[in-house]
């Protein structure tokens, strides 16, 4: 998408596309989580396991399984259902979409959430890395998901969506050969931008939306509240709660707000128990040529978060990520994000925060995981819940996501206080930054610019990620420095590997 949403070790796993970390007798904590050593801890795994099986492919008991299993979906629910609720609220405001497609978009998203997991972790054929990895919709696709459904309407999101798919999809085996254009310096400036680009969606949403009681008192003391809940969480509950600080918050600011009559629960009666997700549910894909361009470049950002995903929980579970692992791992999420494009819902990656549940729990088994990705399956069939889901107010939505946007920034920042900052890599963040930003803080800077520019470059996504990309070719070119990529060069632990490790497998002698 762990003790926060999506990005808790978005920092650890963009430090590892430049490096492949050596041999480690234990993993190690994910972000400051403690790293359990105790007998009690260790037998957290499997009770009874078979020493002549990796533990990441063993299958444990159904009494362990499920338990488990469910645990994952809760350190993922809250990143996973705020995509849609905040892309389909922006739809709704903008007249794109009707408030009775909301609970469509979150079972639908579910479903396809369940399916992509099952199939990363079990695998078929080619497709799927066979590591325990949750997936779950990108939070870097909304904001240009967003001026497309704007400009153009759903069904050109989901031709675009489809065609990032395809990408994705494609780009997998040779994606090594172009990881060296993602240093950290670079993946660092997009992930902050992409927390900086949604901080004004989530204000919006704390204000009331587009409401008649927007910027009410009322509204915004809502918003706050919830996010002051999710803190209270984070400092003070333990660590498999803290978990799901963001669910607990959406649910407590819920139960607040049904005491104001500020829940509306009149849709909830008109959904079935059971349903599926239809295909093409908003009409035939379309695709405008700046719109497939903007998410083509989030694809490629997604690609690179996803390699250091693989690799991060390759070094937890103790079953290192192999290039053709990492190749299958990306086609999975090109498919499943191309599925995402056939029943309308986001380009799909791995969830970081259940990388740091691994690293937490111990528990390695991919079958666990798989479980997880059932689990989500039947809620996708479940109607009445994504309406019940759709219910959330507007301003309890924008406290919860206020703080999971936060971290997505801070994540990022976080990236970058690993390099050794020098003039240029100062220059390349402050100018990418700028230009990210733009855009957002005024909206209608491109108005005067034809319908296709502004729909590539009206997101702050996609226009701090192009420039991002260009200033480090022109300032870095195809070099790892410790400016750049936060490597120190003269450690003979790290000393002469690169990206190059991907095309061969091996490290440079």
């Amino acid at each position: 998408m762990g003790t926060t949403p999506e990005s808790r070790v978005n920092a650890t796993t963009a430090r590892t596309l430049s490096t492949v970390a050596p041999p480690h007798p234990r993993p190690p904590p994910i972000d400051g989580s403690a790293t359990l050593s105790s007998p009690k801890n260790e037998s957290t795994a499997l009770d009874t396991p078979d020493n002549s099986v990796h533990p990441v492919d063993q299958i444990p008991p159904a009494t362990q399984l499920w338990p488990l299993s469910f645990q994952h979906v809760l350190a993922m629910y809250a990143g996973a259902v705020a995509v849609p609720l905040v892309l389909g609220g922006a739809m709704i405001e903008a007249g794109r979409m009707q408030p009775s497609d909301l609970p469509y978009l979150i079972t639908a998203d579910l479903l396809v959430a369940g399916i992509a997991t099952i199939l990363q972790c079990v695998g078929f054929l080619r497709l799927g890395a066979r590591l325990p990895i949750v997936q779950g919709c990108t939070f870097t696709a909304v904001p240009p998901m967003i001026v497309i459904g704007v400009n153009y309407g759903p069904a050109a999101i989901y031709g675009s969506v489809l065609a990032c798919g395809l990408f994705m999809f494609l780009m997998a085996p040779v994606f090594a050969r172009i990881l060296w254009m993602f240093p950290p310096l670079v993946t660092g400036s997009v992930i902050t931008c992409v927390g900086l680009s949604l901080i004004p969606v989530a204000a919006n949403n704390i204000s009331g939306g587009y409401g008649d009681d927007a910027g009410s008192v009322v509204n915004i003391s809502l918003g706050l509240f919830t996010l002051l809940v999710v803190l209270i969480i984070e400092r003070f509950a333990p660590v498999a709660i803290a978990r799901t600080s963001v669910l607990i918050g959406l649910a407590v600011g819920t139960i607040v707000a049904a005491f104001m009559g500020k829940v509306d629960l009149s849709g909830v009666g008109e959904e079935n128990w059971v349903g599926v997700a239809t295909p093409f549910h908003f009409g035939f894909p379309e695709f405008p040529v700046s719109a497939v361009i903007a998410l083509v470049l989030v694809g490629l950002v997604t690609l690179v978060e996803a390699t250091g995903d693989f690799l991060a929980a390759g070094e937890i579970v103790g079953k290192k990520a192999t290039p053709r692992q990492i190749a299958d791992g990306l086609r999975a999420d090109g498919f499943s994000t191309m599925l995402g494009g056939v029943f309308n819902t986001f380009p799909y990656t791995a969830f970081a925060q259940n990388i740091g549940l691994l690293a937490m729990s111990r528990v390695r088994s991919r079958y666990v995981v798989a479980g997880a990705g059932a689990i989500l399956v039947v809620l996708g069939l479940l109607p009445k819940l994504g309406a019940i889901i759709a219910a959330v107010p507007t301003p309890v939505l924008g406290g919860a996501t206020a703080a999971l946007f936060g971290m997505i920034a801070a994540s990022g920042i976080k990236t970058l206080t690993k390099l050794e900052m020098n003039q240029n890599s100062v220059l390349v963040i402050a100018v990418s930054l700028t230009m990210g930003l733009l855009p957002v803080m005024h909206p209608t800077l491109f108005e005067q610019f034809p319908n296709w520019f502004g729909t590539v470059f009206n997101s702050g996504i996609t226009t701090g990620a192009f420039t991002a990309i260009l200033l480090n070719l022109l300032f870095f070119g195809t070099r790892r420095t410790p400016a750049n990529a936060g490597v120190d060069l003269d450690d003979a632990e790290f000393a002469g590997v690169d990206a190059n490790v991907y095309k061969t497998g091996t490290e440079r002698s």
